[in-house]
């Protein structure tokens, strides 16, 4: 990976809906070859950050600012999907609810058109169907690539939705409270995978939740108040000063093996 390349280049970003703020002040950077938990309570502004990088907002204000992605200020959202796969649960919920007849298969085969299901018109090449199977082993999931989605569990079709992002072979993953809706042994599972994709692409999760910071993740952004509190080496900013200040409440956080957990909470 090139890590010279940023991913993300923000300066100085502020986004407000008519005239309510929602994001304020925005500084941020990641350089490929990084993971990083960008960490908050729920209402923070983590989902509005998700929508400034996937190009489905723009900063609205009257202040100077830089919002590169991949070095480049302008993207179609297309070509923008080839370096960055983001995944969401609203994402999630559309295939269980609108491609629930479609395959696993169809499901990652789909990501070549960003497409939900595959159509008469759309041509693959012996090469992409090759990659779809490619992907699927990767996955851990070649042996439901006929199961719809209406019979798959919740872990399933994550993987599914992951594997037609992947599909582009994509410099970096966002993705958004990754393993909501999943018991305890699925989690692990899927962590599992997130950290397989690691080694090849830059992971960038979007939580509250401390069990998601895998090991690999070395670096943390905490928003607080629509803005980023603080930044840095993970060491350093997961402390319990810090994230009781911005859940608001004492926390004493604990370090096992390099995992995070909520030691007591008041």
């Amino acid at each position: 990976m090139n890590e010279n390349l940023k991913i993300i280049d923000f300066e100085n970003i502020y986004v407000s809906y008519e005239i309510t703020p929602v994001l304020e002040n925005i500084n941020l950077t990641i350089n490929q070859g990084e993971h990083w938990a960008i960490l908050g309570q729920n209402g923070s502004g983590k989902s509005t950050l998700i929508k400034l990088i996937s190009n489905d907002l723009y900063p609205n204000t009257k202040y100077k600012f830089r919002k590169n992605l991949f070095g480049k200020e302008r993207w179609s959202i297309f070509e923008l999907k080839k370096n960055l796969g983001i995944i969401t649960n609203d994402l999630h919920n559309y295939f269980e609810k609108h491609g629930n007849f479609l395959t696993a298969y169809e499901v990652v085969l789909s990501g070549y058109y960003s497409s939900i299901g595959i159509f008469k018109h759309q041509d693959f090449t012996n090469e992409q169907h090759e990659r779809a199977l490619e992907v699927l082993e990767f996955l851990e999931i070649l042996e439901i690539k006929d199961k719809r989605v209406h019979q798959m569990s919740t872990g399933q079709l994550r993987r599914c939705v992951i594997g037609r992002a992947l599909i582009h072979k994509p410099k970096a993953f966002i993705l958004d409270e990754p393993t909501t809706g999943l018991d305890i042994k699925a989690q692990v599972s899927f962590l599992n995978i997130i950290r397989k994709l690691s080694k090849n692409s830059s992971i960038i999760i979007v939580t509250h939740h401390f069990e998601e910071i895998f090991p690999e993740i070395d670096n943390i952004a905490l928003m607080y108040n629509k803005t980023i509190y603080k930044k840095g080496k993970k060491a350093d900013i997961l402390t319990s000063e810090n994230i009781s200040k911005i859940f608001d409440s004492k926390i004493t956080l604990a370090n096992e093996n390099n995992r995070y957990y909520v030691k007591s909470i008041n």
